[in-house]
């Protein structure tokens, strides 16, 4: 059975095969950290200068790979740009999120954190995922991404090394 996020990054790469004949890889590109305020914050790194579309965030009950989503938001932009960084249940205004369920981190709940750049030979889905517990045992200044906490520094540079 495919989790959540295997079966978006499926989605996704057929989708892509379909229209433009290529593969979408799945890069580390995405993070969350807790702000000095104790508010988780989301960190959006696509490669270089890229366009990117389709941030999200999906929460579901940790166990319940194919339950409903019960918590996040998506948004249907294309051609977003450059780095982002904001509170991860509040992306930018400008990007006009349409949002689901309670706002917050709830307990027992598993996340993903994805963005999409799809272009003939050159696509990725930038993704993070993490659980409640993983972001509130954070100590400040890590960042959740690739499956462990990091410093930002180290974030940074397995992002821009992903590229």
């Amino acid at each position: 059975m495919l989790t959540r996020r295997a079966a978006a990054v499926v989605g996704a790469v057929a989708g892509c095969l379909l229209l433009g004949g290529c593969t979408a890889e799945d890069l580390p590109l995405a993070g969350v950290r807790v702000g000095a305020d104790g508010a988780p914050y989301a960190l959006i790194r696509p490669c270089g200068d890229d366009s990117y579309q389709s941030p999200s965030l999906d929460g579901w009950a940790r166990g319940i790979d194919d339950g409903p989503v019960t918590t996040g938001w998506d948004v249907r932009k294309e051609k977003l740009k450059g780095d982002a960084e904001f509170p991860l249940f509040s992306p930018p205004a400008a990007w006009r999120a349409r949002h689901r369920g309670e706002q917050r981190l709830l307990a027992k709940h598993h996340y993903s954190l994805t963005f999409g750049h799809y272009v003939t030979g050159d696509s990725y889905n930038g993704f993070v995922d993490f659980s409640t517990e993983q972001i509130t045992a954070l100590k400040p200044g890590q960042v959740w991404a690739d499956d462990k906490a990091m410093s930002l520094g180290e974030f940074e540079r397995l992002a821009e090394n992903s590229c």
